[in-house]
């Protein structure tokens, strides 16, 4: 006998379930070892270890995905940078800014 499936989630509870984990996990990971799909969450792929919290990278992917940069003036999108030279983390006051717009 195969598995049976039942229903598909309501959307209203799905949205509930994804409301306590952390909004990091709407896009992809870009973590070099671990690459969990939008809405998955991050794992050590050593031992398959699932995170209680998203690597870093991809949180600043989040934060670049949804926040204009107050410090640097940039758009959604759009890396940060110091005087043009573009940086590999986003300025904290982009993570508030993306924290304030989640809210």
């Amino acid at each position: 006998m195969g598995l049976h499936q039942g229903a598909p989630m309501p959307a209203s509870i799905r949205h509930a379930f994804r409301a306590r984990a952390h909004p990091a996990r709407s896009v992809p990971c870009p973590h070099e070892h671990c690459h969990a799909r939008a809405h998955q969450s991050c794992i050590v792929r050593v031992n398959g270890r699932v995170l209680a919290k998203p690597h870093q990278s991809r949180i600043n992917l989040w934060v670049k995905t949804v926040a204009c940069c107050p410090e640097c003036q940039v758009q959604p999108g759009i890396p940060c940078h110091d005087d043009g030279h573009a940086r590999t983390e986003v300025h904290a006051r982009r993570v508030q800014e993306a924290q304030v717009t989640l809210a």
